[in-house]
Order: C-alpha cells, then sequence, then structure tokens
C-alpha cells in the first residue's frame, strides 16, 4: 500500500475551504469571527492562541469563547500567557480541555481552582523559550491566533514595539501546514516594515478595538521603600561591582526597580559607570530611564515593548533595537536566548524559597506560573564564551583545584523574607510538592532550582551559595538571611558567624554600607513624574500611573 506523505496538507486545504464559505476573502469580517473559528476548528485541535506577557489577541478570544462546545470542544491550548478571563472560560466551557503555558498572574487563583475541580488537564508549567521551541517539535499548532498593529491587503504583518511571540508562533504553524488568523487593530496601504510576510497568514480580521496590551513591567518610583533601597545597595556593591556584571536581566518588581534607580546615584558614586550595567535583555522599563540618560546603559534587547515608552526609544536608536520607522522590535525568543546565553547575570523575586534555594511561585493557592525565570535563572552549561563575572563566579563554584576550568552564570534571588499579609518567604518545604500531588503533576513546579542560585539576598544580608561545599553549609547560609521567619529562627548563631568570617554571609556592615544611607532620597526618580523630566518628556506613562 502506498503511503500519503500530504495528510496535513490536505487536511489544511479541507479547513480552508470551509473557512471560504464564511469568509472568500483573506480579510474576514470582524462579525463573522466567531463563524470563521467554527468553520476551521475540530474538536481535539491544538491551537495557539496568542497570549503574551503584555499583547494579548483578544479579540479572537471572545470569538473563540463564543463558539458551540457542542461544534468546537476538547481543544488543546498553548500559550505562553492565560491572563485574560475568556482564557479560562474557555476551559469553563468545555471548550478547551488542556493547556501547556509559561505564565498565568492575572488568572492564578482561578487556573488553581479549576485544576482542584478537574476542569483542566495541566500539560506542564513551560519556561517561554522552553515552550517555543516544542512549538517546534511536539506542540506546533495546528490553528494559531494572533495580534498585530497592522496589516496591508496582502496580509503583511506590522507588529509594532509589541512583537513578543508573534514570529515564534507563526513560523511553528505556516511551516507545518497549520493555519494562521490574524487579529489587526488597523488596515493600511503602507506599513512602516514587514514583520510576517503576507505568505504565512490565512485570514486577517480587523478588532473592533486595540488589542490589549498590558503595562507589565512599569513600576511607579513612589511605592520604593527604603528596605528595597537598601538591598539594591547590597547588590550593587556587593555583588554587581565585585564581580564586574556588565550583561545582564532583571526579573520583573519593584525590588529590581530599585537597583535601577540607584545606579545614577550610588554606583556612579562608588565609580561603576562604565564598569558595570551596560548591556541588558530587558523590556524598557521606565526605571531605567536615569540609568540610560546617565550613560550606564549602552544597549537594550527587549522580550516586549512598554505602554508610553514608544517615543522615547524611537529617539534613543544607539540604545535600543528600533526599526527604520523608529519603532521598537522586540522579540521575545530572541531575547530569551540573549538572557540564557549573553548574560552573566538574573536577579528576580519569588514567592518562596527552601533550604536548598530551590523557588517556586506556585503555591497552594497560585499557579502563577514562571515566565522567563526558569531560562534567566539557569547556568546555560552549553556555554563557551569567557567573561570576567562568568569566569570568577565558575572559580567559585571549583571545589576541586584540580577540576578543569568552567564558568558559571550568576543567579540571584531578591526577596524581603516577609511577603504580604507576613507570610514567610523562606519555608522548610515548598508548597510546589502538594500542588503536584493534588494537580497530578509528575514534577513539583520548581521555578528555580536550588543548584543553579549562586546568591540570596534579603534585608539581612548577601548569602554567597557559590562558596558552600555541603548540603549543610548551604541551608545554614540561607538561614542566615531568612530574618525572623520560622527559617530564620532555626539557625545556629555560631555557624553563621563562621560563614560571615568566610565571607559566605555578608551583612551591609560587612559590605561598609550605612544603613542610615538606605533612604528614598537616594533614588534618581521617586516619582513617575521624574521619570518624565528624565526622558525629556518622551516618556508618556500609562494614565494609571498619572497623579498629575
Amino acid at each position: 500500500m502506498t503511503r500519503s506523505w500530504d495528510t496535513a496538507r490536505r487536511a489544511r486545504a479541507a479547513r480552508l475551504a470551509r473557512a471560504r464559505a464564511v469568509s472568500p476573502g483573506r480579510w474576514a469580517e470582524p462579525g463573522r469571527a466567531t463563524a470563521l473559528l467554527e468553520a476551521l476548528l475540530e474538536p481535539g485541535d491544538r491551537v495557539c492562541l496568542e497570549g503574551d506577557n503584555q499583547k494579548q489577541a483578544d479579540f479572537l478570544a471572545r470569538s473563540l469563547a463564543a463558539v458551540d462546545p457542542a461544534r468546537v470542544h476538547g481543544l488543546h491550548l498553548v500559550l505562553s500567557v492565560l491572563a485574560l478571563p475568556e482564557h479560562v472560560e474557555l476551559f469553563e466551557k468545555g471548550i478547551a480541555r488542556r493547556v501547556d503555558f509559561s505564565f498565568s498572574g492575572p488568572q492564578s487563583v482561578r487556573l488553581a481552582r479549576l485544576a482542584g475541580a478537574g476542569q483542566i488537564e495541566i500539560g506542564a508549567i513551560h519556561t517561554y523559550l522552553e515552550l517555543y521551541a516544542r512549538y517546534f517539535v511536539d506542540l506546533t499548532p495546528r490553528v494559531a491566533l494572533v495580534a498585530a498593529q497592522a496589516a496591508d491587503a496582502e496580509g503583511n504583518l506590522y507588529t509594532g514595539p509589541n512583537t513578543e511571540d508573534t514570529p515564534a508562533i507563526v513560523e511553528a504553524t505556516a511551516f507545518r501546514d497549520g493555519i494562521v488568523v490574524a487579529q489587526v487593530n488597523e488596515r493600511s496601504d503602507r506599513l512602516p516594515r514587514v514583520d510576517i510576510p503576507g505568505g504565512w497568514v490565512d485570514f486577517v480580521v480587523q478588532s473592533p478595538t486595540p488589542s490589549a496590551i498590558e503595562p507589565l513591567f512599569t513600576r511607579d518610583p513612589a511605592q520604593v521603600s527604603e528596605v528595597q533601597v537598601l538591598m539594591a545597595m547590597m547588590v550593587v556593591k556587593g555583588i554587581y561591582a565585585e564581580y564586574g556584571v556588565d550583561r545582564l536581566n532583571h526579573g520583573i518588581g519593584f525590588d529590581t526597580a530599585a537597583i535601577e534607580l540607584v545606579l545614577p546615584t550610588y554606583a556612579e558614586e562608588l565609580g561603576l559607570r562604565g564598569r558595570i550595567c551596560g548591556h541588558w535583555a530587558l523590556n524598557p522599563h521606565p526605571t531605567l530611564i536615569p540609568a540610560i540618560e546617565s550613560g550606564f546603559v549602552r544597549s537594550v534587547h527587549a522580550f516586549g515593548s512598554e505602554l508610553g515608552m514608544e517615543a522615547y526609544v524611537a529617539a534613543r536608536p544607539d540604545v535600543f533595537f528600533t526599526g527604520r520607522d523608529g519603532s521598537l522590535r522586540s522579540n521575545r525568543a530572541f531575547s530569551q536566548t540573549a538572557g540564557h546565553y549573553a548574560c552573566d547575570l538574573f536577579i528576580g523575586s519569588t514567592l518562596q524559597v527552601d533550604l536548598a534555594g530551590n523557588s517556586s511561585t506556585a503555591t497552594r493557592s497560585r499557579i502563577a506560573g514562571f515566565g522567563g525565570a526558569p531560562n534567566m535563572g539557569a547556568d546555560a552549561r552549553g556555554r563557551r564564551h569567557p567573561s570576567p563575572a562568568w569566569l570568577r563566579a565558575g572559580e567559585e563554584a571549583r571545589a576541586d583545584p584540580g577540576a578543569i576550568p568552567r564558568g558559571r552564570k550568576l543567579v540571584v534571588q531578591l526577596l524581603e523574607t516577609f511577603r504580604e499579609h507576613m507570610e514567610p518567604a523562606f519555608v522548610e518545604r515548598l508548597d510546589a510538592w502538594d500542588l503536584a500531588r493534588s494537580a497530578g503533576m509528575a514534577l513539583p513546579p520548581v521555578m528555580v532550582y536550588g543548584d543553579d542560585v549562586t546568591h540570596v539576598v534579603t534585608e539581612e544580608g548577601i548569602a554567597n551559595l557559590l562558596l558552600c561545599r555541603t548540603p549543610e553549609e548551604r541551608a545554614e547560609a540561607i538561614r542566615g538571611v531568612a530574618g525572623y521567619t520560622p527559617v530564620g529562627r532555626g539557625r545556629s548563631p555560631a555557624a553563621v558567624e563562621n560563614l560571615r568570617d568566610r565571607g559566605i554571609v555578608r551583612r551591609p556592615e560587612d559590605l561598609g554600607i550605612d544603613k542610615r544611607r538606605a533612604t528614598r532620597d537616594l533614588l534618581a526618580a521617586r516619582s513617575v513624574k521624574d521619570l518624565v523630566r528624565w526622558s525629556g518628556g518622551l516618556y508618556d506613562p500609562p494614565k494609571r500611573f498619572r497623579s498629575w
């Protein structure tokens, strides 16, 4: 019997034939979007509904949530972020059954409830880069629903600043005989640039409203606390300066915003301009503006954009990756790769840390996912190019002087000892264990494994885990900076003092830091309005961040 080698191609042709009855041309009417999806989709299909860190194909999400569950059901969703209420609604209605994703911040509580009720099957909680990789292997979408800024008559897409996940999604789908449907904000006769060729796109629909974009990385300096200023001083002097960290990635949050805001003040005072923090894999954080204007930052490659930063980015082409039109060309897959292989340091926060240094943002009541942290916060063992910071970290980690030299990525967990509602951030056992059991997961959802973590920083000090030689030393070092949490109170004072003598645990005073200087006066900007001034009026913050 002769084998057919084009079954996927013939299946695609059959779907398109059904869809042409709804939309004869490439451009579909918005009011017919749900009918179009009912014609294209089949029960059990694997569907990528673009939900990025910021940009959402929200009109297509609403259209998908309106399909008849008798016709379309049991879908397998593959998407970066479960962010919209409609994303969860798909599972409540039975339209979708299984999901593979990376992050679910806004819907983390609802997701945990659905998982507990058996209404959703979680394939895996991925890091972004891991999920994109599987698009090209065993999670290739049959249908992809994506979002762009504009399209022309031929279906060429212009994504604008928030390209994010779109290239990875579309390429995987289009070149495996899948079907691509794009929602766009506008139709244009001439695009500023072509980000996705029209030959890869099957249908385009103009959304009645612009696609949702969340200013996820905007932090108001007015909310940075003095404790966070103190931790920022310790990071700058005790880690960035000592290792000469010049290529790095910052996670999201007020803790890292504080670091960005003390670069033009405290780091400048220490003579570190030109020595640290030159090259970044980072969204255009508004709190980075003073460091850019002060000459610390030389380049930024972005995962996505940030609302209000468009004019500022366009006016700083020496720093940002911009097109001929002046707008940012972000790319989450490439920036994740840069953060994993080209950066010497990742620093971010978490919800829980155990005594081995394992951390997770998945707890009993929330399944928040991980985003890019597992890639940013992992030692890239395939890396072969040296840098001073990478080599020094590798030297500190090498217990056997005769072993072959290799470098090490710096992975820093930066957190206060207590979270909101006085929940301790340090625990003997991660909630991830219980979550894995209740949700039927094969592995506890750990965000960053402890053997990748090199430093833990709290308001108490820095624990340098690279210098620990036994699991017991590692646990005691973590207890040494865990404050008055139950974990911290379980420390051995004598053991911690021994670790201080060896430079494994360091308090602010050990670093020569006067805690009395840790005030908000050290911040280069103390309000969003200050950021606007630093930008020369180019930064246009969203309304909810304006207090004037």
